[in-house]
C-alpha cells in the first residue's frame, strides 16, 4: 500500500513539472504539433519513470564481528487500547469514491455519444464518416466520425466547420482527449491534472484552426464562424467539438506570427529537472559488506550481554525507554536524529548514536521508503567491569571503535583447517589458540599497529613449523623451558600440540617474574 502512495505522489509531481514547463515556456509558442507531443510525453513519463530505478551497490569494509551466545533484551510493547483510525483505509476509500464517480461520468458521456450516432444516416467520404443530425449541438468529431447540424449554418460556415473537424479526425485527436480523461480519473485529486487536460484540448484546437485556415480562402470569414459557434454550448465531453469557450485565445493564436525555431530550446528545460528527479528519488543505494573476519571472544571473560533492538514498529516511547535503560544501566549516551515514519507509522529512516563516556561509540543511519530492518546495540560487560558497545545490524555484530584508534584482529583459516581461536586485543589479556590441525595461522595486532606477540602455526613447503616473534618464555606441559631460539621452536611438531596459550608481558611477569618480560608461550602437548 505504501508503494502505491509513493507511485501516485511521484507521478503527480512529474505531471506538475510538465504542466509548469508548458504553461510558462511553451503555451504562447506556435509549435502546436510539438506542444501536442510534449504534453502527451509528460503523461507517459509520469507513469513510466517511477518504475525506473537505478540500483547502486556500495561495498564497505566490515568491522570485526563477535560470535557468542547471548540473551536478547527487546523493548517492551506497551498496550494501547485506544481506538486508532486506519488512515490508509480512509485514504483508499476517499480515492475509490472519487475514481468511481468520474468513471461513471465517463460511462455516461460514452452513452450520450452513442445515442447521438446510433441509427443516424452516415455519408462516407474518403476516410471520414459524416453524420448530419437534427439536434441543436455543436459540431464535433470522434475518430473518423464528424457530426454536425447543417441547418444551423450557411454553406461557407459549414465548409469552415468541416475543414476544422477533418483535421481533428485525420490526426486522431480523439486519442489525446481520451488519454487526458483517463488521467483525470486516476489523478482526480490533483488539481493540476484538470488544467493539464484543458491545455491538451486547447492546443488541439490551435492545431485544427491553424491547419483549417490554410485550406480556406477567407481567413476572416473563418474567424467570424468561430464567434458564431460560441452561442452553441451543447457538446459531448469526450469528443473534439468546434465550440470552445476560450475563443479569444484561438483567434489570437490564429493571427500570431510563427515562433522562431531558436525558441525550441524550451523543450529541453525539463531534462535537467528529470535528471534531478532520478537522482533524488530513483536511485536505490545498497550497502554490501566485503567478506569480513570472525573473532570469537572467550565466554570466560564476559559477565553479561544486553541487546537493545530497534525495528520498524518501535514506538517513540519505546525509543525513550531504550535511551533511559542505556544511560541508567550502562552509562551510555544514546541520541536519536532524523527520525521519520511512513503513513503506517513504521520507521523508515533513523540515525542513532551511542557512546560510552569519552571512549567507544557507534553510529547507525538508515534512509529509505520502506520500514527499517532490525538493528540495535549490544553492550558486553567484562568480568573486570569494563564495557564494550557494538552495533547489531544485518544479522552481524560490529566491533566498537575508540577515539583516534583502530583495532585490527585477523584470523586466517587455511583450506581444510579446523581451528577454534579465542582472541582479545586488550593488553592485559592472554591469547589462546587450540590447534587441532596445524594448517592454521593466528595473528594478533595491537591497537597501535605494533606486533607485540605473534604466534603463527603454518604449513611451509609441506613441513609443519611454529614461528614466534619476539623472545618469549616457553612453558611446555607445565615445565618452564626458558627462552629458546627460532630453530628450536621450529623443531616442535605442531601436530603433537594440543593448545597454545600466549600471555602478554604484564600477566607473564606476574606469573613467572622478570623472565616473562617478553611474554610467555604456554604449550600443552597431546597425551
Amino acid at each position: 500500500m505504501e508503494a502505491l502512495f509513493i507511485f501516485i505522489a511521484k507521478s503527480s509531481g512529474l505531471i506538475i513539472l510538465f504542466f509548469l514547463a508548458y504553461h510558462f515556456l511553451l503555451r504562447k509558442e506556435t509549435f502546436f504539433n510539438s506542444n501536442r507531443w510534449f504534453l502527451l510525453a509528460g503523461l507517459i513519463t509520469s507513469v513510466v519513470m517511477p518504475f525506473l530505478v537505478y540500483t547502486k551497490v556500495v561495498w564497505i569494509n566490515p568491522t570485526p564481528a563477535s560470535n557468542m551466545n547471548y540473551t536478547a533484551l527487546y523493548p517492551l510493547n506497551t498496550e494501547n487500547n485506544a481506538f486508532e483510525v486506519n488512515w490508509n483505509l480512509v485514504i483508499i476509500a476517499v480515492y475509490s469514491i472519487g475514481f468511481l464517480g468520474f468513471l461513471i461520468k465517463f460511462g455516461i458521456d460514452f452513452y450520450s455519444l452513442n445515442s447521438i450516432i446510433k441509427g443516424k444516416k452516415i455519408q462516407q467520404q474518403a476516410d471520414f464518416k459524416f453524420i448530419d443530425v437534427k439536434e441543436n449541438i455543436a459540431p464535433f468529431s470522434y475518430f473518423d466520425y464528424i457530426v454536425y447540424n447543417s441547418s444551423m449554418y450557411t454553406a461557407s460556415e459549414l465548409e469552415s466547420i468541416l475543414e476544422h473537424e477533418k483535421v481533428h479526425s485525420d490526426q486522431n485527436h480523439t486519442v489525446d482527449v481520451l488519454v487526458s480523461r483517463v488521467f483525470c480519473m486516476l489523478f482526480w485529486f490533483n488539481p493540476i491534472i484538470w488544467f493539464y487536460k484543458k491545455a491538451i484540448v486547447q492546443n488541439l484546437e490551435f492545431i485544427a484552426d491553424s491547419e483549417a485556415a490554410k485550406k480556406i480562402a477567407d481567413k476572416k470569414a473563418y474567424q467570424y464562424t468561430l464567434l458564431k459557434i460560441t452561442t452553441h454550448q451543447s457538446c459531448v465531453a469526450i469528443t473534439n467539438h468546434f465550440y470552445q469557450s476560450l475563443i479569444k485565445k484561438r483567434i489570437v493564436m490564429l493571427n500570431k506570427n510563427q515562433s522562431k525555431k531558436s525558441n525550441s530550446w524550451k523543450y529541453y528545460v525539463v531534462i535537467p529537472a528529470l535528471a534531478a528527479f532520478v537522482l533524488l528519488f530513483q536511485v536505490e543505494v545498497i550497502a554490501k559488506e566485503k567478506k569480513g573476519t570472525v573473532v570469537e571472544v572467550s565466554k570466560k571473560e564476559i559477565k553479561s550481554v544486553d541487546i537493545f533492538t530497534i525495528n520498524k514498529t518501535t514506538t517513540d516511547q519505546e525509543l525513550k525507554v531504550i535511551a533511559e535503560k542505556l544511560k541508567l544501566n550502562h552509562n551510555v549516551d544514546f541520541t536519536i536524529a532524523e527520525l521519520k515514519r511512513n503513513s503506517q507509522n513504521e520507521l523508515v529512516a533513523i540515525k542513532v548514536h551511542a557512546k560510552i563516556g569519552e571512549g567507544q561509540e557507534q553510529e547507525y543511519e538508515v534512509l529509505g521508503d520502506k520500514g527499517i530492518k532490525d538493528c540495535g546495540f549490544m553492550i558486553v560487560t567484562q568480568d573486570d567491569g569494563s564495557k564494550k558497545i557494538s552495533l547489531v545490524a544485518n544479522n552481524q555484530i560490529g566491533d566498537s571503535r575508540a577515539n583516534d584508534k583502530t583495532k585490527k584482529i585477523e584470523i586466517v583459516k587455511v583450506q581444510n583447517s579446523k581451528t577454534n581461536t579465542n582472541v582479545d586485543t586488550n593488553s592485559n589479556t592472554s591469547t589462546k589458540t587450540d590447534c587441532n590441525v596445524s594448517t592454521t595461522t593466528s595473528t594478533v595486532v595491537s591497537t597501535n599497529g605494533n606486533v607485540n606477540t605473534n604466534v603463527t602455526v603454518t604449513n611451509k613447503n609441506g613441513q609443519q613449523t611454529i614461528k614466534i616473534n619476539s623472545d618469549p618464555l616457553y612453558i611446555i606441559d607445565g615445565v618452564v623451558i626458558g627462552h629458546i631460539s627460532a630453530e628450536e621452536s621450529n623443531s616442535i611438531n605442531p601436530g603433537s600440540i594440543k593448545a597454545i596459550n600466549v600471555l602478554k608481558s604484564p600477566e607473564a611477569i606476574a606469573k613467572y617474574g622478570d623472565e616473562g618480560s617478553n611474554g610467555a608461550v604456554i604449550i600443552e602437548m597431546k597425551n
